[in-house]
């Protein structure tokens, strides 16, 4: 089954999240079908938090992909960003 979920990178201390679609037996960091945006969780000043490309997401939902819990809730939190 295709899941988007996060894929970790950053250094220790630091995480840095990239959003990913992927088969869900692929390893967390393991091989992607696409990077659909970035989450960072540490962000301050003027970096930026979150950016998804959410018709992206929409797209591979429409096709039967399923979300992760925080990827569901990133996903909302950046519609409410867009209005």
């Amino acid at each position: 089954m295709v899941k988007i979920r996060l894929s970790r990178g950053g250094a220790k201390g630091r995480p840095f999240y990239h959003v990913i679609v992927t088969d869900g037996r692929n390893k967390r960091d393991g091989r992607n079908i696409e990077r659909v945006g970035f989450y960072n969780p540490v962000a301050a000043g003027k970096d930026k938090r979150l950016e998804l490309d959410v018709a992206r997401i929409q797209a591979w939902v429409a096709k039967g992909a399923q979300c992760t819990d925080k990827v569901r809730a990133l996903v909302k939190e950046a519609g409410k960003q867009a209005a």
